[in-house]
């Protein structure tokens, strides 16, 4: 349901509950849901319950939520909202990409991180800023709540999803719909306090974002969310099981290879490894001829090829990367043969 049997990548299908919903909505098309006749009431109607749905799951009241057609927009509007002429931004070098482009037009400082993927901020002032993951989408690994922090927290939850709740004291925050198998290119943003928030957007009134956004994928979204987080939770210990199956597997049955996180401070679905002696490329090219696809960090950036910063900052292996996902219904049988056909491979490669 909604899993392929070999596919280890982050890149998911769309639930199915959701591609039930979508083959009726988009058959039936949708009003605007800031006008007056009976359809856009409906579809005003239909867009609250899936506002209650986020806000339900992801901690957060219906009137913080915005929704977005791009995720990546969500940073911009979710620091540079927050920044002040006298701020300075935080955030840890295993940052996502998109915090680096803010970073590089204001006053920052990027934070250190260590081998376990854990960095410490300053207590800073209280107009300073911090971009904090909750949890880092390459390795898995979760971030301990900054709580001395004093300024104000952009909470980057696109990789932790419904899994994780928000720090305390957070002021920004963004989700991406992929991390639960909603439809990609959808981003839920929020703000705790907008006296505290600029839009730093060219806007003629108080709105952030607009109704551009397709109705019928964000109410799909908000439907991949229930069903999603409802699987998971049936499935959690069972997957947190195969991610403990695997990493014994690769430091017994294949050896020499470094592992991001400990299994207690990851996400259970999530895996980041890197093996000695491998060309990461041509082993994910190698395990798809043989039907498993799996995600590779070894170039994560295609604009210059340098290696993974994540896996640099940790002072990790940045060759011979592998990170899999496992899906809510991906079953123990597939993921043995996909370690032996791993296994296989490696030892080729290494001989």
């Amino acid at each position: 349901m909604g899993s392929v049997t070999g596919n280890f990548q982050s890149e998911s299908p769309l639930h199915p509950a959701a591609t039930a919903f979508l083959v009726e909505a988009f058959q039936r098309g949708w009003s605007d849901p800031e006008k007056r006749h009976a359809g856009s009431r409906k579809a005003a109607i239909l867009l609250n319950e899936a506002k209650e749905n986020f806000a339900g799951h992801l901690g957060i009241r219906r009137e913080q939520i915005e929704i977005l057609s791009d995720t990546a927009l969500g940073f911009h509007l979710g620091l540079t909202g927050l920044l002040q002429s006298d701020s300075t931004l935080y955030y840890p070098a295993i940052a996502r990409s998109e915090v680096f482009a803010v970073a590089d037009g204001h006053s920052s400082h990027k934070l250190p991180t260590d081998s376990s993927g854990q960095s410490t901020p300053p207590s800073g002032s209280e107009s300073d800023v911090l971009a904090w993951q909750l949890a880092n989408g390459e390795t898995g690994i979760r971030a301990a709540h900054p709580t001395e922090f004093k300024g104000r927290i952009f909470a980057d939850a696109t990789a932790s999803g419904a899994l994780l709740p928000l720090p305390e004291r957070w002021s920004s925050a963004l989700w991406s719909s992929r991390a639960w198998q909603g439809p990609a290119g959808l981003g839920i943003f929020a703000i705790a306090d907008r006296s505290i928030w600029r839009n730093p957007l060219p806007h003629f009134d108080q709105r952030i974002g607009s109704t551009d956004f397709s109705l019928p994928l964000a109410i799909a979204s908000a439907i991949a969310l229930d069903a999603w987080v409802r699987e998971y939770r049936e499935r959690e210990e069972s997957l947190h099981a195969i991610n403990v199956e695997i990493r014994n597997f690769l430091l017994t049955e294949i050896g020499q290879v470094d592992i991001a996180g400990s299994v207690d401070k990851t996400l259970p679905h999530l895996l980041s490894f890197s093996l000695l002696y491998v060309d990461a490329e041509m082993l994910a090219t190698e395990l798809d001829r043989r039907g498993f696809a799996v995600d590779s960090g070894s170039a994560c950036n295609s604009a210059n090829m340098e290696p993974s910063h994540v896996l640099s900052a940790m002072g990790l292996l940045t060759h011979g990367n592998i990170r899999v996902t496992l899906h809510n219904l991906l079953d123990r049988q597939s993921v043995l043969t996909f370690l032996q056909t791993l296994k296989a491979l490696v030892f080729d490669m290494r001989s």
